[in-house]
């Protein structure tokens, strides 16, 4: 039996016309949040004298020119990096570029492995996180210059411990130690280089500063609210223009491209010591 041609002309229009109102629905909805990376655990606590420690020994010889990181968190010129990258360089540098270098000023924290830098002018701040909101288990993402190139590395967070450091700059400072997930592709070995890069959360905003890595047991250590909170406070501004990014560990390598060739977060050198 033959079928009548107009069963087959309503038959291709609804199809057409269910495809269109697909399309249509499509295009005005919302692209989707991204999903989590993995379920976050409780608040982080306070420092306690029960927190686990680790040990770092620091050789008491001369200063040794060296380089790490640091990132803008004023665009009047304010940098943050580790106190051990500059500690002892008399002439420390952000590299801009084509072989250039901008000589800065610095200020050592007393109480942590943070020094700020300052520059003649600077590139748009990183926005610095208040106070407090840590979970244990969720993500971070330290962008910077390990092994002195561009590089990146993704983590958790796994908690509160006690940096032990013994022989130059002896001291005990409570930190965050991260266990490493992940990194740039081809990167091997220590991360030596990344010290003064900041831990950025899924915001985008800093909450503290990476000053050392135990690559035998895959943790990154850096410094805990308590320290990072005094050593910044006052320094970015409530009206500092503040742009920052959604990070994931999707995006993270792209997100830390920009933000080096922005020179929001550059490399640390040391012209004389």
């Amino acid at each position: 039996m033959r079928v009548p041609d107009w069963t087959i002309y309503a038959a291709v229009v609804g199809v057409l016309l269910i495809a269109s109102l697909n399309r249509r629905e499509n295009a005005d909805a919302p692209p989707a949040p991204p999903p989590p990376d993995e379920t976050e655990g409780a608040l982080l606590g306070p420092v306690t004298p029960f927190d686990p420690s680790v040990t770092v020994h620091a050789p008491d010889i001369p200063f040794q020119p060296s380089s790490g990181t640091a990132f803008s968190i004023a665009d009047e010129g304010l940098w943050v990096t580790a106190r051990h990258v500059v500690e002892g360089c008399r002439q420390p540098a952000i590299k801009v570029g084509g072989g250039r270098a901008v000589a800065a000023d610095v200020r050592l924290a007393p109480r942590a492995d943070v020094a700020v830098l300052q520059t003649r002018g600077g590139p748009p701040a990183i926005p610095v996180a208040e106070l407090g909101g840590l979970r244990e288990n969720q993500r971070g993402f330290h962008p910077g210059f390990p092994q002195a190139r561009a590089g990146e590395v993704a983590s958790r967070l796994l908690g509160r411990e006690t940096l032990k450091v013994r022989g130059r700059g002896q001291r005990d400072e409570p930190v965050l130690a991260w266990a490493e997930v992940g990194r740039t592709d081809g990167l091997g070995g220590t991360l030596a280089g990344l010290s003064g890069s900041p831990v950025l959360d899924r915001q985008g905003r800093a909450v503290g500063v990476t000053i050392a890595e135990s690559p035998r047991r895959g943790r990154i250590y850096t410094t805990a609210p308590d320290t990072f909170g005094p050593a910044v406070r006052g320094l970015q501004k409530a009206d500092e223009p503040l742009t920052g990014r959604i990070v994931t560990i999707d995006n993270y390598g792209l997100v830390a491209d920009e933000l080096r060739r922005e020179l929001r977060v550059a490399q640390v050198v040391c012209l004389s010591a």
